[in-house]
């Protein structure tokens, strides 16, 4: 009879040497001057996202981009692509927040694919209990209406309950779209890269459409200007 495979914890799902930089912060002589020292709570906090920082995106990886970007790259544009939003309806403000949190939990879960053995539901529970960890547990007693800002966009985003979610889900979307048409120009066309232009079917917003519009007419002229160079 196989053995169940333990439940995934969030606690248990930190990596080692950020495990023994936390510890060594709950230890400090200086921090521990202050009882319950709230700075405690930041810097693990800050210790942890910085996970987002130098875990690369799982897609680029599997298709053999090298230097693959960071899952804090993809965010970061994210966040100045919806900053440059001409729909005077949205929150600009919001927008962006929306998409500096939205994958804070792969800074613990890592960068679930499609592919990846894991069921929609149970990729959101990870995903859910890492933002409670990170916001309630962690982030709270430094900054409770932080926190509370924090776990709210989150869920905004995955329920998409607003009109900025929605928008911030197709600039999802879009910049995985951009990067991808980059990739393809910095390795000359090699690199085919087509399958990942299926995300088009999933934009729904009026201005984003039309931005991925011109982005793929655009790789287009780009991939015929390589073949008549090539009949050259």
């Amino acid at each position: 009879m196989s053995q169940e495979e333990p439940i995934w914890q969030v606690e248990d799902s930190i990596p080692p040497a950020l495990k023994e930089q936390i510890e060594f912060l709950k230890n400090s002589p200086t921090l521990n001057k202050v009882s319950n020292n709230p700075i405690i709570n930041l810097f693990t906090f800050l210790h942890i996202v910085r996970q987002l920082k130098i875990t690369r995106r799982t897609g680029w990886v599997d298709f053999g981009i090298a230097d693959a970007e960071s899952i804090s790259d993809h965010m970061y544009r994210m966040g100045i692509i919806s900053f440059l939003t001409n729909d005077k309806s949205l929150d600009t403000n919001r927008c962006v927040k929306i998409a500096l949190v939205h994958d804070m939990a792969e800074s613990i879960v890592g960068d679930i694919t499609p592919v990846a053995p894991i069921s929609k539901e149970e990729k959101h529970r990870r995903e859910f209990e890492t933002m409670q960890y990170l916001t309630m547990q962690l982030l709270a007693p430094f900054n409770p209406s932080a926190a509370q800002e924090i776990m709210d966009c989150w869920n905004e985003y995955e329920d998409v309950a607003t009109p900025e979610a929605r928008f911030v889900k197709d600039v999802d979307k879009f910049e995985l779209l951009m990067q991808c048409i980059e990739y393809e120009r910095d390795t000359k066309g090699t690199k085919g890269l087509e399958q990942f232009l299926s995300v088009r079917s999933s934009i729904k917003t009026k201005e984003v459409c039309e931005w991925a519009d011109a982005a793929i007419a655009i790789r287009s002229e780009y991939l015929a200007s390589l073949e008549e160079k090539d009949k050259a």
